[in-house]
């Protein structure tokens, strides 16, 4: 499966990853990627950083290292109606947003609370992807998730960190082949990501492209499989007045 960006990583700013933006930068250039996306965890997480640190990405240039990098956060979902950590001006500066359920921001509910966490967070036009939704902490209704997805054009990520066994997610595999196959039935679109914190792990998909291919799923709804799919989806490549020159 052609695989050229990852847009899930962490740098210092996170509190808990262990590179600078420069060295993520170089080492997704010497892994051949063609796009790196630097997705920092967003005010709330323990440790990360102030709201100041992403309001202030538009200084950090757009070719790093001779690799195009986008700025955008990893957003905690903070309650069940879909409150982020991030005020709307920030988002929508930003070039790729994820938003995610993190148990030290927000305790586990029930499955309809947790859906609805997922649904509401879906339903702000500046949040482009939601983050591991395969934590089985976090009890989901796939068919409600999927048909969300297919609904506003928010991307499902198949997270490669929350497959390793050694992990701290709760039934992940399961979890993921149910909604790839919801996301195959229903022709939804999905997304690849490594959730780096330190560099030697960008671009690392090697767990969630073997799902993929166990369940012959079609490479034309990853959006890994280039630029050009993946900016259909997110914030940067829905501004159509702005082009990537505009932005370095």
């Amino acid at each position: 499966m052609r695989d050229v960006l990852d847009v899930h990583t962490h740098t210092l700013a996170s509190g808990h990853a262990y590179n600078t933006i420069w060295e993520m930068a170089r080492s997704a250039k010497e892994k051949g990627l063609a796009l790196l996306g630097i997705t920092d965890h967003a005010p709330e997480m323990p440790g990360s950083s102030h709201e100041f640190y992403f309001s202030n990405l538009k200084s950090v240039p757009r070719m790093l290292e001779g690799i195009t990098v986008l700025q955008g956060a990893e957003l905690n979902i903070m309650d069940y109606s879909g409150s982020v950590d991030l005020p709307q001006q920030i988002l929508r500066e930003l070039d790729v947003v994820i938003a995610s359920l993190h148990t030290p921001c927000i305790t586990p509910g029930t499955r309809e609370e947790n859906t609805g966490a997922y649904i509401a967070a879906m339903k702000n036009p500046y949040i482009n992807i939601i983050g591991h939704p395969d934590d089985g902490r976090y009890e989901i209704d796939y068919e409600r998730l999927v048909a969300a997805a297919k609904e506003t054009g928010v991307l499902l990520e198949i997270n490669n960190s929350s497959l390793n066994p050694a992990g701290l997610r709760q039934n992940t595999a399961p979890n993921d082949r149910l909604m790839l196959k919801l996301c195959k039935e229903q022709q939804v679109p999905v997304i690849l990501g490594s959730d780096a914190h330190v560099a030697s792990d960008i671009g690392r998909h090697e767990r969630a492209v073997r799902l993929l291919e166990e369940l012959d799923f079609p490479e034309e709804l990853v959006a890994n499989r280039s630029v050009e799919a993946l900016m259909q989806h997110i914030n940067y490549g829905k501004r159509d007045t702005i082009s990537m020159e505009e932005k370095r």
